[in-house]
């Protein structure tokens, strides 16, 4: 059994300062197995970090499309932001990309995702996050989990770090796998460990958006 983060960003994504190095450092450091590296549109900082680790490692990518945020994993191609579920959808099946959904009920942020959207995608995608711990009350984590059960859909979890205290925060154990038809076959099996991150986690991303945009500036 291994234990799999699902959703963590680089300093590729807006709102990071972490390195691809520091990252997987990181994670060596913390005891997790496997790493899904999910920039925002962008794959740069996965394929980066995977030439340092390539197991340990697995390229991805946080899609703001039309109506909320997809979250993929085994990306070979970067998907560009703007295109509608469907669009994204149909260019990540063409990679044989492992396909959820990003905090889908979190409506502080924008990629939030309104309930009949989803059920057009359900037939099409892989699985949901039905726990982040970022997400800032514990309802929202729990209307995603009730909406994946009650339509039979598999769940992932993610710590959505953007900073390195955050890694680790929701994990998933599963059997090893290798690829994204393993995973698929494998992801119902997985046992969550999961610890909200809290009002700080937010803070660090605001820090890193601001800072980022003072360097510019100067």
């Amino acid at each position: 059994m291994i234990s799999i983060e699902f959703h963590c960003h680089t300093i590729y994504s807006k709102d990071s300062l972490v390195a691809p190095a520091r990252l997987v450092e990181t994670c060596i450091r913390k005891g997790i197995d496997r790493i899904v590296i999910t920039d925002h549109n962008t794959i740069a900082g996965a394929v980066e970090a995977q030439k340092m680790a390539p197991g340990l490692v697995i390229v991805g990518e946080e899609i703001m499309t039309t109506k909320g945020e997809l979250l993929a994993a085994y990306v070979t191609e970067e998907i560009p932001a703007g295109l509608s579920p469907q669009d994204a959808i149909r260019r990540l099946k063409e990679q044989g990309a492992f396909i959820s959904v990003s905090h889908p009920f979190d409506s502080t942020r924008r990629g939030h995702w309104q309930e009949g959207d989803l059920l057009e995608i359900l037939p099409f995608i892989d699985a949901i996050e039905t726990f982040n711990a970022r997400c800032l009350l514990p309802d929202m984590n729990h209307q995603a989990d009730e909406f994946a059960a009650r339509h039979g859909v598999a769940s992932t979890v993610g710590s959505d770090a953007h900073s390195l205290f955050e890694l680790g925060r929701a994990t998933l154990t599963l059997p090893q796998f290798e690829g994204p038809e393993e995973l698929r076959a494998v992801i119902r099996q997985g046992v969550a460990q999961t610890r909200r991150s809290g009002i700080l986690a937010r803070a660090a991303s605001r820090y890193a958006v601001l800072r980022k945009i003072t360097s510019r500036s100067l």
